[in-house]
C-alpha cells in the first residue's frame, strides 16, 4: 500500500495502484453512521432514565443538603438536554455534517471530544469498586461504554475525514 491509500499490485510486470477506500464509499459509510449516531444518543437517554430508580437516588440524595441535591438534579438535567441536542443536531444537520460545513465540523469535533472525555473519566477517575454490583450493571456498563466509544469514533472519524483526508483528494 502506498501513501495515497492505494493497494499496489503487479499486473503484466507493471506496478499498478488501486484505491481501497474511495471518498464515495466513505461518504456512504458516514451517511449511515451519522443516522445511527444520532439515534444512539436517544438510546443513551433510555438507559439514563433508569438511573435514578436503579441506583436508588431518592434514598442517597436525601442525605445531601437541599442545595447540593438540587445542584445534582440541575446538572443531570443539563446533561440530558446536551444529549438530546447532540442527537437532534446530528439528525437535523446530517447533510451539513456529510458536506463538511465548517460549523458542522466544529460540532462533530465537540461531540467526539465530549464522548472521548466521558470514556476517559470512566477509565481513569472511577474505580471498578465505584460501580454498583450485579450482572445487569456490568452488562449495562459495558454496552454504554461501547456506545460511547462508537459515538466518539464516529464524530472524530468524520472530522478527520473531512478536515484532512477529503481535503487532500
Amino acid at each position: 500500500m502506498n501513501a495515497c491509500g492505494e493497494l499496489l499490485e503487479l499486473k503484466n510486470g507493471e506496478l499498478v495502484g488501486r484505491k481501497i477506500m474511495t471518498n464515495s464509499l466513505l461518504e456512504r459509510l458516514f451517511d449511515l453512521d451519522l443516522w445511527l449516531a444520532g439515534a444512539g444518543h436517544f438510546v443513551i437517554l433510555i438507559a439514563s432514565s433508569q438511573v435514578p430508580s436503579r441506583l436508588r437516588w431518592k434514598q442517597d440524595l436525601a442525605q445531601l443538603m437541599p442545595f447540593n441535591r438540587k445542584l445534582l438534579w440541575v446538572q443531570g438535567g443539563f446533561t440530558v438536554l446536551t444529549i438530546i441536542a447532540f442527537g437532534a443536531l446530528t439528525l437535523s444537520l446530517h447533510r451539513e455534517l456529510l458536506r463538511g460545513d465548517r460549523a458542522a465540523m466544529g460540532l462533530a469535533f465537540f461531540i467526539g471530544t465530549y464522548w472521548t472525555a466521558r470514556i476517559l473519566v470512566d477509565a481513569f477517575y472511577f474505580s471498578h469498586e465505584d460501580w454498583p454490583k450485579g450482572k445487569q450493571f456490568v452488562v449495562g456498563h459495558i454496552l454504554l461504554t461501547c456506545l460511547f466509544a462508537a459515538l466518539a469514533s464516529s464524530y472524530l472519524g468524520l472530522f478527520v475525514w473531512q478536515a484532512w483526508l477529503r481535503a487532500k483528494s
